[in-house]
C-alpha cells in the first residue's frame, strides 16, 4: 500500500498520539451471491448510518479509510462517511477481506507516519481479534462490553496508542471506546 496523506502529523520531539477505529462491516444479506458479493440487509443500512453518527460525534479527524473490497464492507462505508463531517481519503484493500490477526497488523504498520486517526472497516473475526489484541488496558469496563458482545455487524472499537505505525503490536494500546447499534 503506497498511500501519501498529509494531516500535519506530530510536532517534533513529541510523542506521537494515533487513534484506530475499528468498524465492522453492518449487518449483511444472504442472496445466491459469492461471500465478497453479498450486500447489506436493510437493518444493515440503517445500522451503517448509525455507526458514522457515532464516528462524527467523537471528534475523530479520520485521515485515512481503508476498507475492504467487500460489498457489504463498501456498502457499510458509503452511508457511514455520509454522516461524519468530513471525507477522510479512503483506499479500498482486497487484503482486508478474510484478513488473519496477523495479516491486519501488518496493514496497520504499513500506515505512512503522517496519519494520526484511522479508520478500517473490515469484518469478523479479524475486527475482534485485532481489537482484542491492540488493547493492553481499557477505560472501564469498555473492553468485558466489547468481549461480551462478540463485537457485532455495525460494531466501532476506539484505540488509542503513542508511538510510531510501525510499533503497532499486541498491547500496544488502551480501548478508549465501545459502540455497538443494538447494545
Amino acid at each position: 500500500m503506497s498511500v501519501v496523506v498529509s494531516s500535519g502529523g506530530t510536532a517534533p520531539g513529541t510523542p506521537e498520539s494515533h487513534r484506530i477505529a475499528l468498524l465492522r462491516h453492518a449487518k449483511a444479506d444472504w442472496p445466491e451471491v459469492s461471500d465478497h458479493d453479498r450486500p447489506l440487509a436493510d437493518r444493515g443500512r440503517m445500522d451503517a448510518s448509525a455507526a458514522g453518527q457515532w464516528l462524527g460525534s467523537h471528534d475523530l479527524h479520520i485521515d485515512l479509510a481503508l476498507c475492504s473490497t467487500a460489498v457489504r464492507t463498501r456498502e457499510t462505508w458509503k452511508l457511514a462517511v455520509q454522516e461524519m463531517p468530513s471525507r477522510p481519503r479512503t483506499v479500498y484493500e482486497e487484503r482486508l477481506y478474510d484478513a488473519s490477526l496477523g495479516e491486519l497488523l501488518a496493514l496497520l504498520n504499513e500506515t505512512p507516519d503522517d496519519v494520526d486517526d484511522l479508520l478500517v472497516i473490515g469484518h469478523n473475526p479479524g475486527m475482534h481479534a485485532l481489537a482484542d489484541a491492540l488493547a493492553g488496558r481499557s477505560e472501564g469496563s469498555v473492553l468485558s462490553r466489547m468481549n461480551r458482545s462478540g463485537f457485532p455487524t455495525a460494531g466501532v472499537a476506539l484505540i488509542e496508542f503513542t508511538g510510531p505505525w510501525k510499533s503497532v503490536e499486541h498491547g500496544v494500546g488502551k480501548l478508549a471506546d465501545f459502540w455497538a447499534p443494538h447494545e
